[in-house]
């Protein structure tokens, strides 16, 4: 986990390495500052020197401007080495969450992510500027403090010593108990944000229903889940202010009683005494400061494995070491081919699929929910890959394409497609990133989407809120379809895609891809008979099987699958999922 963490310092190794050693400067000049306070009262106070007091005056004078100097550059420089850490964890992890296939993804949930590129990466962050400065600093200043203590009066110097060892072992016991709730707070993080995200997206819905109490409680009770963890963990962090500030003032009250009679035996200097004292509190707080280091790197542990557990993901679809870059045509065909969402699972998805489609045909695939429909198709474009068997495309085994090529040629209008924020040409441009505006209105007129496009205000500047949420929903779909068409792809394939769109719309996208589009292979998934019965074949698929594939009429005669599927959606009673 270190390993992979800590591989994102990268151009920020300087700062990190020059944190730590301005902050040793600091540590030294603040250290040397009692020392000199000392020599001033013995030497220069007690003997009415006042040449010698103003002498260390100034000589106190430099070693504060010289301690607050690098402690400047230590903020300077510690802030710059940790948060360009935390911008380079997010990047890291964002790049590699782009390179996910659909199995990759289904392992993490949204509102984990969420939470990983967020409050796990500023707890790391916010860790690792602690580590750089106080790791340093703190044991430093206790370690030169303890030295000169030892050096001015090693009697009293024995008080602290007593003292750090039972803080430390007190400590430690505490920061042990309090790690088991940081590990499984951030686990409820996620909780969190998935009641916020799903809230917000579905908000209509929420309205629609009045749901808005049943959402508010389920809020609450995520939210209170974090708060009682954290709460247990605080009441034990909780309990190191008033150990400290016992044991710092038990210790002031020990060595003023034991000095107070050395200097009355004429064994210890006034001045002495002084810098004994403000050794005392650097000491102390000093390994206050380790305490709330090692509580910072306990947080920062369970949320450098989250981060870790991102970054060493590894794509399961990858391109192969040659690929191929150029798809010759449409075909398709499918060899002996099952499919497993989780490779450990008992039964297949897809079960010995074999498929054969000429490049140009547009074939209709109609089945019931679950039937398996949706994950055929998604097996061409490589989006997941089949467990066992071939997919073929072009005449090559979509496997050794290159992943960039083949989902540019097998352009795929999926089942939930969304739309971004921005306006209606740049959803367009998705499809093709230098699109003209020529291209991008043939591809909306293919869709039928230009129809209400040129309606808007603004037209194709018309600006689309995230998720299309100021568009209909057959308007949407349109767009996604738009979208694919700019491509120019060998392969469409339609996911449901015309659900929200009219009849009369649909047939009229069927008809301008038969007129303008002959050559592009079209598979169009649909729950309307009347979506697919012109195509040229129609796979009637059943609990992962292809139950018949032939044309519209020889299917009403042979398959009795389909023969009640049309009776009953041409009687205007029942679908796919009526027994």
């Amino acid at each position: 986990m270190l390993k992979t963490i800590l591989a994102e310092v990268k151009e920020y190794k300087f700062a990190s390495i020059m944190t730590p050693i301005v902050m040793l400067g600091e540590v030294l000049m603040e250290t040397l500052i009692p020392l000199v306070m000392g020599m001033i009262v013995n030497v220069g106070i007690l003997k009415s020197d006042m040449n010698m007091v103003y002498k260390l005056g100034a000589v106190m004078v430099v070693l504060a401007a010289l301690s607050l100097t690098f402690g400047a550059l230590g903020a300077k420089f510690g802030a710059e080495a940790s948060m360009g850490f935390g911008k380079n964890l997010r990047k890291k992890m964002y790049e590699n969450i782009q390179t996910f296939s659909f199995s990759n993804i289904d392992k993490f949930s949204t509102a984990g992510l969420v939470t990983r590129l967020t409050t796990d990466v500023t707890n790391i962050q916010n860790a690792y500027q602690m580590v750089l400065k106080m790791c340093m600093r703190a044991p430093a200043s206790l370690i030169c403090a303890m030295a000169l203590s030892f050096y001015v009066n090693k009697k009293i110097a024995s008080i602290y010593l007593v003292a750090v060892v039972l803080l430390g072992c007190v400590l430690f016991l505490l920061i042990k108990k309090t790690m088991k709730y940081f590990n499984e707070v951030f686990r409820k993080y996620d909780d969190l944000n998935a009641s916020v995200q799903e809230n917000i997206s579905g908000i209509r819905v929420v309205k629609a229903y009045v749901r808005e109490d049943y959402e508010n409680e389920k809020f609450k009770k995520a939210a209170y889940n974090v708060y009682k963890l954290f709460l247990r963990a605080e009441k034990m962090i909780v309990i190191n202010m008033p150990l400290m500030q016992l044991t710092v003032y038990s210790c002031i009250m020990l060595i003023s009683w034991v000095g107070a009679k050395m200097i009355v035996g004429n064994t210890l200097r006034i001045g002495d005494l002084s810098t004994l004292l403000a050794y005392c509190m650097n000491i102390l707080m000093s390994l206050m400061m380790l305490s709330f280091i090692f509580v910072m790197i306990t947080m920062s542990i369970a949320s450098g494995e989250r981060v870790a557990e991102v970054i060493n993901e590894k794509a399961d679809i990858v391109n192969p070491e040659n690929p191929l870059f150029e798809v010759k045509d449409g075909s398709i065909e499918f060899k002996n081919v099952s499919f497993k969402y989780n490779k450990e699972a008992e039964d297949s998805v897809l079960k010995d699929i074999n498929l054969k489609i000429e490049s140009g045909q547009t074939i209709g695939i109609i089945g019931g929910t679950g039937s398996a429909k949706t994950s055929l198709v998604n097996l061409i474009s490589r989006l997941y890959d089949a467990t066992e068997g071939e997919v073929i495309v072009g005449g090559e085994n979509v496997k050794n394409y290159d992943l960039e090529s083949l989902r540019d040629e097998v352009s795929q209008v999926l089942q939930n497609n969304v739309l971004f924020s921005g306006s209606i040409i740049d959803n367009l441009r998705w499809g093709k990133e230098d699109a003209t505006e020529e291209e991008c209105i043939k591809a909306a007129e293919l869709a039928c989407a230009s129809e209400f496009i040129e309606k808007m205000p603004d037209k194709y500047e018309t600006h689309i809120e995230q998720g299309g949420t100021n568009v209909s929903g057959g308007q949407k779909q349109r767009l996604c379809i738009a979208r694919a068409l700019i491509k120019n792809p060998k392969v469409l394939i339609l996911d449901d895609s015309t659900s929200a769109v009219d009849t009369a719309t649909d047939a009229k996208i069927r008809e301008a891809f038969r007129k303008h589009i002959p050559s592009c292979t079209k598979i169009i998934i649909a729950q309307r008979i009347s979506s697919v019965q012109d195509a040229d074949k129609i796979i009637v698929m059943h609990e992962g099987e292809i139950n018949a594939f032939d044309t519209h009429e020889k299917l009403l005669e042979t398959n009795e699958i389909y023969r009640d599927v049309y009776e009953s959606q041409t009687s205007g009673s029942g679908d796919f999922d009526i027994d």
